[in-house]
C-alpha cells in the first residue's frame, strides 16, 4: 500500500484506487465509487504534495466553504474522506460533517412509525415495510443504502459506519433477500438488478401514508433519521438521569457510614 507515517498519509492514484477497488469488493454500486472519487479529487487538489494529515483534515471543509460548496456536498465529501482515513486505519483524524441548515420538517413520532409498519405489514409490503424499519432503527443515510448488502446483513451491520442491525431485522432482511433470490451485492435493487434511489426509497415509504394515517410529508428517510436520532438522544439522555440518581444514592449511603456527623 502507498507510504503511510504517523503524521502524513500520501494520497496518491494508488491509494485512492486501493481503497476504491475494497469499496467495490464490498457492493457499492458505480455511482457510490464515483462520488467518492470525486469527493478525493476534490481533497487532493487541497493537499500540498497529496500529503493528508490530521491537521489538513481539520481545515479542509472550511475551505471547502470558501470555495462556495453548499453544506451537502461538503458533508458528502467529508464522509467520503472519513471512509478512507478508516480504510487507512486513522480513524482519529475523521472530522465531524457541519450540521445542514434546519428546515421546517415535520417530525414523525414513534407512534406514527409503528403504524408505518403495520400497514405494511397488512398491505403486504415488504419492501416498504424493511426500509422503513431500517432507516427507523438505524439512521443510515439513504445515499449509503447500497452498503446493506447480503454480506453486511449476515455480518449484523456496518461496522465501517458503525451501524448494527438489530436481530429480528437482519433475520428480516435475509429472509427477504433469500425469497427475492438475491445471494449478494445491495439487498434493496429496481427490477434491472440496480441500487433503489431516493426518489423510489421516499415512494415506496409514502405508498403506506394514507392507509397509515400518517402524513406523507413525515414518511420520508429524513423524517426516519430523525426519528432515529431523537430517540437515541432521549435514551441517552435518560440514562445520565439514572446514573446521576444512583450516583447521589451511593453518596448518601456512604454518607450514613462515614460522613462526619455520622
Amino acid at each position: 500500500m502507498t507510504a503511510v507515517s504517523e503524521d502524513v498519509i500520501l494520497l496518491d492514484d494508488t491509494l485512492t484506487e486501493t481503497f476504491l477497488t475494497d469499496l467495490q469488493s464490498r457492493g457499492r454500486t458505480e455511482e457510490t465509487l464515483k462520488c467518492y472519487r470525486n469527493s478525493l479529487g476534490k481533497l487532493c487538489g487541497f493537499l500540498p504534495g497529496r500529503r493528508l494529515s490530521h491537521d489538513a483534515m481539520r481545515r479542509w471543509p472550511e475551505a471547502l466553504r470558501e470555495q462556495g460548496y453548499c453544506p451537502s456536498t461538503i458533508n458528502s465529501a467529508v464522509s467520503a474522506a472519513n471512509s478512507l482515513l478508516a480504510f487507512c486505519g486513522r480513524r482519529g483524524w475523521q472530522v465531524m460533517p457541519a450540521p445542514l441548515p434546519e428546515t421546517e420538517q415535520p417530525e414523525l413520532t414513534r407512534e406514527e412509525y409503528l403504524r408505518l409498519l403495520q400497514t405494511a405489514r397488512i398491505l403486504e409490503k415488504e419492501r416498504a415495510y424493511l426500509l422503513v424499519k431500517l432507516l427507523g432503527t438505524t439512521g443510515l443515510p439513504v445515499h449509503l443504502l447500497d452498503a446493506v448488502t447480503v454480506s453486511a446483513a449476515q455480518a449484523g451491520g456496518l461496522p465501517e459506519y458503525d451501524m448494527q442491525l438489530c436481530g429480528c431485522l437482519k433475520e428480516e432482511l435475509l429472509d427477504f433477500a433469500g425469497r427475492e433470490g438475491i445471494l449478494s451485492g445491495p439487498i434493496f435493487i429496481t427490477r434491472r438488478g440496480t441500487p433503489v434511489g431516493r426518489t423510489t426509497v421516499t415512494a415506496l415509504i409514502q405508498s403506506l401514508a394514507h392507509d397509515a394515517q400518517v402524513e406523507a410529508g413525515k414518511c420520508t428517510p429524513r423524517c426516519l433519521r430523525k426519528l432515529y436520532l431523537q430517540t437515541q438522544e432521549r435514551i441517552l439522555h435518560n440514562i445520565s438521569t439514572l446514573a446521576r440518581e444512583e450516583y447521589e444514592k451511593l453518596l448518601r449511603s456512604e454518607q450514613e457510614k462515614a460522613g462526619w456527623n455520622a
